[in-house]
């Protein structure tokens, strides 16, 4: 719906159509499509903004995103295709964050949440098997995570198309707290400045910071 929105209102402001694709991070056929739908739902180029109702933009989804018949979108219908495979990821505990890895490397790119949703009803994921270890406590400001993880594909205006986004997650350890920094590219630059917003965002540095095995900060993993 976000997709749709910020087509429509790039159009209305009177972007031509492979402007409006690009801002919004779709093909011309498809912003073309949602142009042709608002038209038909009573959307004038000269009306504003105001236009966009959320009546409107459900009416506009609607028509360019019928509802299957199976429930489920392309996304969930390329993850069924690799069911037997996810399934043997699941049973070697692998995270939802490594195996959207592993499917990126075959080809297959599904938003995050898609997957997990996924690997929780068809896969088996998170169902028995695993011993919860309770850990003591830190204190507030002593500890926090750090991690990077796959995301979708968001468009880039210096490369001129969409690209895959990671995003370095920040977990405060104590409070759970979290802070998101999104990247193109993987890197120590990215970790830096990743770090320094997030400093920023808390407020203060953490006494400790514990970083899952990265390429760009970990050089060699020594699982003792």
């Amino acid at each position: 719906m976000i997709e749709v929105r910020e087509v429509l209102r790039a159009w209305l402001g009177g972007a031509g159509l492979r402007t409006v694709a690009g801002r919004a991070g779709v093909d011309r056929k498809t912003a073309r499509r949602y142009v042709a739908a608002a038209e038909a739902a009573g959307v004038v180029r000269e009306g504003g903004l105001g236009q966009l109702t959320e009546e409107v933009i459900g009416r506009v989804v609607a028509a360019v995103r019928p509802a299957r018949a199976s429930g489920h979108g392309q996304a969930w219908e390329a993850l069924e295709a690799e069911r037997e495979q996810i399934t043997q990821w699941v049973s070697k505990d692998l995270s939802v964050v490594k195996i959207a890895d592993l499917l990126a490397r075959r080809g297959v790119l599904v938003p995050y949440r898609t997957l997990h949703r996924f690997c929780v009803e068809r896969c088996g994921f998170g169902r028995g098997g695993r011993t919860t270890v309770r850990v003591a406590e830190g204190e507030p400001g002593a500890e926090c995570q750090l991690d990077f993880a796959r995301m979708g594909l968001v468009y880039d205006p210096g490369a001129g198309q969409r690209r895959v986004t990671h995003a370095l997650i920040f977990t405060a350890v104590y409070s759970r707290h979290m802070f998101v920094w999104l990247t193109f590219s993987p890197t120590l630059s990215a970790v830096i400045a990743g770090c320094e917003a997030a400093w920023r965002f808390f407020g203060g540095v953490f006494w400790v910071l514990i970083p899952d095995n990265m390429s760009p900060i970990v050089a060699d993993a020594n699982r003792w």
